[in-house]
Formats: structure tokens, sequence, C-alpha cells
């Protein structure tokens, strides 16, 4: 068991793993665009909110989506700096962000074993977004690693 001096000075890379995390991203923005991951996502949210008259996602125009996504991992690359930093304030974004991309991955995954996104909206096997997701995951894994480690 390590003392909390000798965990103080072992090296963290929390930059590095956010970084990955969202080069990670970025790369399933190009495999889902590439894949027609709306063809999927639309449908299944017009059938959850069929269903639940709640359901909060809204359904999106390719260009919108796209450019979206595209903002997002520009923002979150040019957060590295304070992901490196460890300061404080990225802590929490770090957890929210490692646990949206991991559950993201998840689902890509769960959805190419179903085939199917919800009982209405089936697809031909992989899911749109599915080769990028083991990446995704395990750069998660890493960044909720390193958070841990640079507590």
């Amino acid at each position: 068991m390590q003392t909390a001096a000798a965990t103080a000075k072992a090296p963290h890379h929390l930059g590095r793993a956010w970084f990955l995390l969202a080069a990670a991203l970025a790369l399933h923005v190009f495999d889902e665009a590439s894949t027609g991951f709306l063809s999927v996502y639309n449908p299944t949210v017009a059938a959850l909110r069929e269903r639940y008259s709640w359901f909060p996602m809204p359904q999106f125009e390719y260009r919108t989506w796209l450019a979206g996504l595209i903002i997002a991992v520009v923002v979150l690359v040019l957060l590295t700096p304070l992901a490196a930093a460890n300061v404080r304030v990225i802590r929490p974004l770090g957890y929210l962000f490692a646990g949206i991309m991991l559950l993201n991955g998840i689902g890509h995954t769960a959805g190419t074993i179903a085939g199917r996104s919800v009982a209405s909206v089936h697809f031909a096997r992989p899911m749109p977004g599915f080769y990028s997701s083991p990446l995704m995951i395990a750069a998660a894994i890493y960044l909720l690693v390193q958070l841990r480690r640079s507590a």
C-alpha cells in the first residue's frame, strides 16, 4: 500500500487521458457520420418520445448534428491544458465526460449485439458508430483511472 506522500509524487497523466478521450470522440463522430448514425438515432428518439412524452433528447438535421459535435470536440481539446494542470473545475467535468462516453460506447456495442435500438428500430449490424466504440470505452476508462490517481 502506498503512502500519501508516494501517491502525491506518483505521475499522473490526466491531460493525456483527457486528450485521448477527446480524440476518440472525434474518431467516433467520424465513424457515426460516415455510417449513417442519424438514420438510427432520429427514429429511436421519435419512438421513445411516442412512448415517453418527457424524453429529453432532440432529433437532428445532419449539418446541425455534425457542427455541434465538431464544436464539442474542439472545446474538449481546448480544455486539455486545464486537465493537464489538474485544475479543480475540470475534475467533475472529467467524470461527466468519461461517464457519458463510456455509456455511449456501451450503447453502440449493445445495439450491435441486439441489432436494434428500440423494438421498432432495426438496422443491419454493426450499429453505426460501433467500430470506434471500443477505443472510446478504453479511453473513457483511462480517463477515469487518471482522475482517480490524480485526486
